[in-house]
């Protein structure tokens, strides 16, 4: 009788490899890491929201480089999370910071509560992920439209509100002390470089900002001109100081010329040397007669590098012509230079011509703190441009200044770009929670109930506003709830006094484009995250 012999475990393991084994586990267990990882970032920068919100020290290891910040998009730039749902948070502040240059630490705050949100609709619920994706969508879409029926609109005309809704974006800075000067600065610059003809149009890279340690914040101003963070030759006694200015931008080297080719020039005899020195002399000293027929007393030398752009030769030559001498301007800045100047860039001295100028009043070397600029002023024609010297008692300071400058003029372009305005502290998250509560009641099924659970979700902003302003953030939204249900739209957390008031009459307002572009985003990110069921790494 023959022996029925089973496969030893080697072999059963061997043929399974075959088989086909789906875990439905995996896939929940991939989905909750990714909602736990974008919950941890959230949690990172909740802390810095609102007015009274914390700064972050960033410790760079290996340049030892620091950064006290409450911004939401620098923090987490620097963070660099590795986990992919981590990072999509990240660009989520990026894209904010892209779109409207406010509001990066409330998109992600956000998020974090939808996926918050989420996770316990898909854990207590037993909602199918796109199910919860396809409500975010709609949940959006009707958050939009609430926005704008509760928006105010904006005259440009109207410098007050313009400086109103930069001074509640500079609020919540590090520099909050100075947004009395640093919001008109904002408001100034950006109307200064507008087109009128195209309004929607506001290049921010057409307003330069110049950083100069020493003083303090309240000695950043607004210069109508130019100024280089450089200093003037002074080589040979040259001039520091020049009136009625014609300038010139060039961007050729007045040294003397060099082999196209890597070659060695054999000198035998003394005759031959001085013929060589001769010859270089009288080629520079030719240049610095074309220069100087044209009238140009001021000259803009860009960096070269081929070869020196100038040397101790021209340098001197050019003094004894009487005319200053700015060099190494760097190339990405030479666009700036002549739009702001508006002349052309020279390429060769054969084309060095006086209607390729700028005219200017005045153009003198000033000491700015321990160093020393060079300031252009009374431009004729100048163009739509203007520039910014940021003064800080430090490195840090300074940075945050900038930081915080950056994010005031964007709030100034939003306006620009989107003419309407609505309240701040918590009002418009509140009235989005209720009127999309009510909403959720005329649906059905599934999607009623993800609705109803996600406006909820849309507290965690006053929430935490009250919280980080050290209040009790349970008793402050319950009654900002009540107040909003009794038809008052525009009440909202003021974290000064510690209670609820009119937040329109304490002129705490932000551009509607900042909380349509936050919640728009924010939603398109948890999307993003909930489609994910799988993480493939590939070789």
């Amino acid at each position: 009788m023959a022996a029925v012999v089973s496969a030893p475990p080697a072999a059963r393991a061997h043929s399974s490899k075959t088989e086909t084994f789906t875990d439905t586990k995996r896939r929940d267990d991939v989905r909750h890491a990714n909602i736990s990882a974008g919950r941890s970032v959230a949690d990172t920068v909740r802390t810095s929201l609102g007015p009274r919100g914390m700064d972050k020290m960033i410790i760079t290891p290996s340049t030892n480089e620091v950064i006290i910040t409450n911004d939401g998009a620098t923090i987490l730039s620097q963070m660099a999370p590795l986990q992919p749902a981590a990072r999509m948070l990240a660009d989520l502040s990026r894209s904010q910071d892209a779109a409207a240059g406010d509001g990066t630490t409330s998109v992600v705050v956000l998020a974090g509560a939808l996926l918050r949100q989420s996770q316990h609709l898909l854990s207590n619920a037993a909602a199918h992920p796109t199910a919860v994706a396809d409500s975010l969508h709609k949940l959006a879409q009707k958050a939009v439209s609430i926005l704008r029926s509760i928006s105010i609109p904006v005259d440009l005309s109207d410098r007050d509100t313009l400086i109103k809704s930069a001074s509640t974006a500079l609020n919540s800075k590090v520099v909050s002390n100075y947004s009395s000067l640093l919001s008109p600065l904002a408001v100034d610059s950006v109307l200064s470089i507008l087109d009128p003809n195209n309004p929607s149009l506001v290049d921010l890279r057409d307003i330069k900002v110049i950083k100069k340690p020493g003083g303090t914040v309240d000695d950043t101003e607004l210069i109508k001109g130019l100024v280089f963070d450089k200093k003037a030759s002074h080589v040979a006694g040259g001039p520091t100081r020049v009136e009625n200015a014609k300038i010139a931008v060039i961007q050729f080297q007045i040294s003397p010329p060099k082999t196209d080719i890597e070659q060695s020039v054999v000198v035998s005899d003394y005759t031959q040397m001085d013929r060589i020195l001769r010859e270089e002399r009288n080629y520079i000293l030719g240049m610095v007669k074309k220069i100087k027929a044209t009238g140009c007393n001021v000259l803009l030398i860009q960096k070269s590098i081929l070869r020196d752009a100038v040397t101790e030769l021209s340098l001197h030559y050019l003094a004894k012509a009487k005319i200053l001498v700015v060099k190494d301007i760097e190339r990405d800045d030479i666009e700036f230079i002549t739009k702001t100047l508006n002349c052309l860039p020279i390429a060769n001295i054969e084309h060095f011509r006086e209607d390729k100028l700028g005219f200017a009043d005045v153009v003198e070397e000033v000491s700015v703190g321990e160093s020393k600029v060079v300031r252009v002023t009374g431009i004729k024609n100048m163009g739509r441009t203007s520039t910014v010297v940021v003064r800080g008692s430090n490195q840090l300071v300074i940075d945050e200044a900038e930081r915080s400058l950056h994010d005031a003029l964007c709030v100034v372009r939003c306006l620009i770009n989107e003419k309407y305005l609505i309240a701040g502290g918590g009002a418009p998250e509140i009235e989005m929670s209720l009127q999309l509560a009510a909403w959720a009641k005329e649906l059905q099924g599934m999607e009623s109930y993800c609705i109803k659970e996600f406006a909820e979700s849309l507290e965690v902003i006053p929430y935490t506003l009250a919280e980080n302003a050290g209040l009790n953030p349970v008793a402050i939204v319950t009654e900002l709830r009540n107040r909003h249900a009794r038809g008052e739209t525009y009440a909202g957390i003021n974290v000064r006094k510690g209670q609820i008031t009119n937040i329109l009459e304490e002129n705490v307002v932000q551009p509607l484009l900042v909380s349509t572009s936050a919640i728009t985003l924010a939603t398109e990110c948890v999307r993003m995250i909930l489609k994910i069921d799988d993480i493939v790494t590939v070789r």
